[in-house]
C-alpha cells in the first residue's frame, strides 16, 4: 500500500460501533439528533466559541457568507492560494472575489496589500489560515474596522490551532471549519461556522435546515446543510483522541525538520501560533525541481501533493474574475509541495521520503 499525503485518523472499530449503537435502537439518523447535539456541545467547549454544525466545510462557508447579508456584486478581498472551495463560495453567493497576494514566509494573505485593494465596492475580507498558519488577525481586524468591513476566516485547516493562546476560530466576525476526512479532526465529511453575534445563531440554523423553525413554521428559504448522526458519532470518537493525534503528527514534522536539506524550505507558522501539524508544506528551488521531486516520489508510490497549485485565480471557471497582481502567490504555487504527514506514518518512511527529496533538491 502506498503512502498518501494524508491518512484519515479513525477510532477503533469497536469504539465507533459502541458510539453508534444507540442509533440502531432509536432509528434517529438526522435532524440534529442526540449525537449532533452532543458533538456541538463538546466542540463549543473545546474551541471556546459558539458554533453551528454543517454537512461539510463548503456549505459552512456558503452559509457564513449568506447570513451576513452582503450586497450582491460586492467585492470580497481574498487569497488565490487556497482550495477551490474558498473562491467558489464567494462566486456562488453572488459576490466578486478580488485576489490579494500572500506573504512569502507563511503563505497567508498579506494585509498591507489587502489594504490597497479596498474601495467603495468592498464588503468583506476572506483570508485563509492556510495549512493552519494563522493570518495577521490584528492587521485584518484593524483594516475591517477602518472601512466597516466584515471578516470571514476560512479556518478549514486550523482546528485546535491557537495564536497567543487564543483559538484561531474565534477571530473575525465568522470562521469556518472543515471536518473532511483529510483533516486532523474528521467527521468523515462535515464542517462548522464559528460566530460571536448571537443574532446570527438562528440564521445559521435556517441555512442548515431549510429555514424550518417548527413542524408548521418555515421562516426562511434556507438550505440543507445538516450533519447526520453517523458523522457526529465519528466526530465524538475522534475528538477524544485529538491531542494524541497531534503529538504523533508533531513527531513526523520534527523528523522532517531534522532530515531535509537546507535547500528545502518548510512553510512555517509565525511566532505565537500553536500548530496542529495538519500539513507539511515545503518550498523547492523552482517549478522544475518541484515537479521532479513530485514525480520521483510518485514513482515510489509516495503521493505528495502540489497544494495549492494552480491558484484559484488561474482556474478556468474563474476566468471572468480579475486575476489581480499576485507574484508571490504565483511563485509559491510553482514551488510548493505538501509532503505526507499523518499520525500513523512510520518514521522510517519519513526517512525514505527525505532521502528522495534531498537527492533531487
Amino acid at each position: 500500500m502506498g503512502i498518501n499525503v494524508t491518512h484519515t485518523s479513525m477510532p477503533s472499530f469497536e469504539e465507533y460501533c459502541e458510539e453508534i449503537r444507540k442509533l440502531w435502537d432509536s432509528h434517529y439518523l438526522t435532524n440534529m439528533g442526540v449525537e449532533h447535539q452532543l458533538l456541538k456541545s463538546k466542540l463549543q467547549q473545546f474551541l471556546k466559541t459558539p458554533l453551528a454544525l454543517y454537512a461539510n466545510g463548503h456549505l459552512a462557508l456558503e452559509a457564513a457568507l449568506a447570513v451576513l447579508d452582503l450586497p450582491k456584486g460586492g467585492e470580497v478581498i481574498t487569497t488565490p492560494f487556497t482550495f477551490a472551495s474558498t473562491t467558489h463560495a464567494i462566486v456562488r453567493k453572488g459576490l466578486k472575489p478580488v485576489f490579494c497576494d500572500i506573504r512569502p514566509d507563511d503563505a497567508t494573505m498579506d494585509p498591507e496589500k489587502a489594504a490597497k485593494l479596498v474601495n467603495e465596492r468592498t464588503v468583506a475580507l476572506l483570508p485563509v489560515h492556510v495549512y493552519g498558519n494563522v493570518c495577521d488577525v490584528d492587521a485584518f481586524d484593524n483594516l475591517a474596522r477602518q472601512h466597516r468591513l466584515k471578516v470571514v476566516y476560512d479556518a478549514a485547516h486550523a482546528f485546535g490551532v491557537t495564536f497567543n493562546g487564543v483559538p484561531a476560530v474565534t477571530f473575525g466576525d465568522l470562521a469556518i471549519l472543515s471536518f473532511h476526512a483529510t483533516k486532523v479532526f474528521s467527521t468523515v465529511e462535515g464542517g462548522a461556522v464559528c460566530f460571536h453575534d448571537t443574532d446570527l445563531e438562528q440564521r445559521l440554523a435556517d441555512e442548515a435546515n431549510f429555514g424550518i423553525r417548527g413542524t408548521e413554521h418555515c421562516a426562511a428559504a434556507g438550505g440543507n446543510g445538516k450533519m447526520n448522526e453517523l458523522e457526529a458519532a465519528m466526530g465524538l470518537c475522534n475528538l477524544r483522541h485529538f491531542h494524541e493525534e497531534v503529538q504523533r503528527r508533531k513527531k513526523v514534522a520534527m523528523l522532517y525538520d531534522q532530515r531535509l536539506n537546507k535547500s528545502v524550505v518548510p512553510v512555517k507558522p509565525r511566532e505565537g501560533v500553536m500548530p496542529n501539524y495538519s500539513y507539511y508544506p515545503v518550498l523547492l528551488q523552482d517549478g522544475n525541481v518541484r515537479d521532479n521531486v513530485y514525480n520521483q516520489l510518485l514513482a515510489n508510490d509516495i503521493h505528495a501533493r502540489k497544494y495549492f497549485y494552480p491558484l484559484t485565480s488561474n482556474m478556468p471557471c474563474h476566468s471572468a474574475c480579475n486575476r489581480g497582481d499576485t507574484p508571490v502567490a504565483e511563485n509559491i504555487a510553482q514551488r510548493i509541495l505538501a509532503l505526507p504527514i499523518y499520525a500513523s506514518l512510520a518514521l522510517e518512511d519519513v526517512e525514505r521520503i527525505c532521502k528522495i527529496v534531498n537527492d533531487l533538491s
